[in-house]
């Protein structure tokens, strides 16, 4: 009998696979069919840090904003020092209106990662 995680029978291997195939809907702009396969591969896996952040940037795609700064939290609470989730964070607060919490992200991607469109973004001269 294969080795199965969680409460949905699934093996380890098809999580990956469903993670895989998340990352294509994604890039296909397909975020809902993203989250779709990704709920069930965090209720397995909660920890993976990787899969919330693309379940993230899905939810963003989608314009579901709440839902979309509620994980990327999550990954900052776990990596800190993740700057393309400050940055993603900063967007999700832009979106929203709220841009004292968008630029504190903003800056603090540019701090921890000179990419240019972090720097751009951070506004440094204002």
């Amino acid at each position: 009998m294969p080795d199965t995680s969680g409460s949905t029978g699934r093996s380890p291997e098809t999580h990956v696979i469903d993670f895989r195939a998340a990352e294509q809907l994604l890039a296909a702009r397909d975020p809902r069919g993203a989250v779709k396969l990704l709920d069930g591969v965090i209720a397995a896996h909660p920890e993976n840090t990787a899969a919330r952040l693309l379940r993230a940037r899905a939810f963003f795609a989608a314009a579901q904003l709440r839902p979309a700064e509620l994980e990327f939290t999550i990954v900052l609470e776990r990596e800190p020092d993740n700057a393309f989730a400050h940055f993603a964070l900063a967007r999700t607060y832009e979106r929203q209106g709220r841009s004292d919490q968008a630029k504190r992200h903003f800056r603090l991607a540019a701090a921890l990662d000179p990419n240019p469109q972090y720097l751009k973004a951070a506004r440094f001269d204002s």
